[in-house]
């Protein structure tokens, strides 16, 4: 199989075991909204986007070397899982030590009441992620699939059993994913026959220290995207504004803002669990450049029009996933998920030009460019919540993301040189922000005009697509 039909088949199979599954929990959002006040809410959004800092730092970046070197055939797998598995334990055990001192810290005071059960969310999501991406990299790429769709379905049950039966509200959440994870890292464990790839007898510590080598660069720029992630909603929490209500509350309110744009992100992952594989698979090809550019050509344009689509969409959607019979507050949600969705946009680009980093094994580059997207994020938080309220965290956001793209764009294809049309990238980025404006201002006739700008994205962008899909029906 070529490695454009490859892509494809395994993009595939991703999505049949993702995407019903991830529109399934994306549908708990109104699960949430119905059973848990926002203040709680706010909570549930602090302690999810703390366990996207922390895990990277505890796990030493699991999820980019086990990957990495699962992949490549020069490494004997069995070495690569108990090693893996080794260092994940370690750094479970120094986890749980650490996070009850982190309670006493005042920003981080939510933890306080859930310290034992985030504790154990952290190492149970940890262990999945273990044997998730382990089997990924043995290319079992079915298996991952079905494991995606049974996960969904018990994450699901435990959250219906926990919050609306049993009132557990932000525990009972906890304790959803800890289970769910726990019986997705069993089935993988079974199904995957893992025991015969774990034994003292293969840990291999030269091993180990060449995966920190080239994980340690990476540790810092997934924490960095984190904090980026975190820094809006301990600024909305902490800060003061004389013009907007911050708080608990309104970190509830930018957390579901935040759900909207993950379909693009849901989009985008599905296709990235195949290119990350693809990447590293055809880092020495001959005809690599190409393959990057087509590639990327069409999943920008895709990026672009999905974009569109749901900005289209974007109040009827809110509406339905975020209702506001119970809690008012949720009423003004999709007022602040049009800019979010163009910044969700942009971090999936800068999620694909890392990929080359990862396969070209030029991490410490991955690191410079998540770090100018952090120096932006958070002096523009501080500067704009106070006067934009929970608008000036999606700004700060978009703000970060666009730059990093830019940085990346330029210096990753200093290593893989690919076309790149910049002209009809920033067009597309202004239409998309205009829509933004005309959605959040909602002018007489605003409609007509987003409806009229999707169809100008549609038009621009629909070749790129074509020109991909003939190449791979004359291969």
């Amino acid at each position: 199989m070529n490695k454009y039909k490859k892509l494809v088949f395994n993009t595939g199979i991703f999505a049949i075991g993702t995407f019903g599954s991830k529109i399934l929990v994306f549908l708990l959002t109104r699960l949430y909204a119905h059973n848990i006040d926002p203040e709680n809410n706010g909570v549930k959004e602090l302690l999810e986007t703390t366990l996207l800092l922390l895990q990277p730092v505890f796990t030493f970046a699991l999820q980019e070397y086990l990957i990495r070197f699962g992949l490549d055939k020069e490494y004997d797998k069995r070495e690569v899982f108990t090693t893996s598995g080794a260092i994940t334990m370690i750094g479970m055990l120094i986890m749980a030590f650490t996070v009850p001192f982190l309670r006493v810290i005042p920003a981080l005071d939510y933890l306080r009441g859930y310290t034992v059960l985030f504790i154990l969310y952290v190492a149970m999501s940890s262990i999945r992620m273990l044997c998730q991406n382990f089997v990924r990299a043995r290319d079992m790429v079915k298996l991952f699939s079905i494991d995606g769709i049974l996960a969904t379905l018990t994450f699901f049950i435990f959250n219906v059993i926990f919050i609306p039966w049993m009132h557990m509200g932000v525990k009972g959440f906890l304790l959803a994913v800890i289970l769910s994870d726990g019986c997705s890292a069993l089935f993988l464990f079974i199904a995957a026959r893992l025991k015969e790839f774990a034994g003292a007898e293969y840990f291999n510590r030269a091993l180990g220290r060449e995966m920190m080598h080239f994980a340690m660069p990476l540790i810092p720029t997934i924490v960095m995207w984190a904090i980026t992630s975190l820094s809006d909603r301990m600024f909305i929490k902490q800060m003061h504004s004389d013009y907007h209500e911050l708080g608990k509350g309104a970190v509830a309110i930018y957390g579901f803002a935040n759900k909207i744009p993950n379909l693009i992100s849901l989009v985008s992952t599905i296709f990235f669990q195949a290119w990350s594989m693809s990447a590293i698979t055809e880092n020495a090809s001959a005809d690599r450049n190409k393959f990057y550019e087509k590639v990327y050509s069409a999943y920008e344009a895709i990026m672009f029009m999905a974009a569109a689509g749901l900005l289209l969409i974007v109040k009827p959607v809110t509406a339905f996933l975020v209702p506001s019979d119970k809690h008012a507050e949720y009423a003004d949600v999709y007022i602040y998920t049009p800019v979010l969705i163009v910044a969700v946009v942009f971090m999936c680009f800068n999620q694909f030009l890392g990929s080359i980093y990862s396969a070209t094994k030029h991490s410490k580059n991955s690191f410079w460019t998540a770090f100018v997207a952090c120096a932006v994020n958070i002096p523009m938080n501080y500067f704009l919540i106070p006067a934009w309220g929970i608008q000036g965290a999606a700004v700060a956001t978009f703000l970060s993301y666009v730059i990093c793209f830019w940085a990346r764009i330029i210096d990753a294809r200093y290593y893989v040189p690919f076309r790149f049309d910049a002209v009809k990238s920033l067009v597309n980025t202004g239409i998309l922000l205009i829509m933004s404006v005309l959605i959040i201002g909602s002018p007489k006739f605003g409609g007509v005009f987003v409806f009229l700008l999707f169809a100008v994205i549609m038009v621009m962008n629909y070749q790129a697509i074509i020109d991909t899909a003939k190449k791979l029906l004359k291969r």
